[in-house]
């Protein structure tokens, strides 16, 4: 019998990721998983929306990422700098992301609350898993 493999929260994994590269670019914008209110003039949400397991070692989860700005032109350069970003991710020192596929957008979807300009687009990331840990 093989043993059980346990895979990595997809989010987490490119939320911190995704925090760390844009502070390293001097950007500080925030990564959530939710919208906070009241909404930064500048955020990145990350979400997963599906995705499934290959194989035995492999998950490929689909995660929406959405782009605020104050503006039409802000939120397009901060959605080409983080998309740019999570297609980078493989190859992050320690990351157990290892592809990255697109799989639609970058899309413009104005905010249907408030309005604010925001662009999104979707990828599935593919994580290896480990072995889960002896009880």
């Amino acid at each position: 019998m093989a043993a059980p493999v346990e895979f990595p929260d997809a989010v987490d994994v490119v939320r911190g990721y995704l925090r760390e590269a844009l502070l390293a670019r001097g950007l500080d914008v925030p990564v959530r998983t939710r919208v906070p209110d009241p909404r930064p003039a500048q955020l990145v949400r990350i979400e997963r929306v599906g995705g499934s397991r290959l194989d035995r070692i492999t998950d490929r989860p689909r995660l929406d990422v959405e782009c605020w700005g104050p503006d039409e032109g802000a939120v397009a350069d901060l959605v080409k700098v983080v998309r740019a970003l999570v297609f980078a991710i493989p190859g992050w020192r320690g990351a157990v992301a290892y592809d990255v596929v697109d799989v639609g957008g970058p899309n413009t979807a104005p905010d249907p609350v408030s309005g604010q300009e925001r662009s999104s687009f979707a990828v599935e990331v593919s994580l290896r898993g480990r072995t889960l840990a002896a009880p």
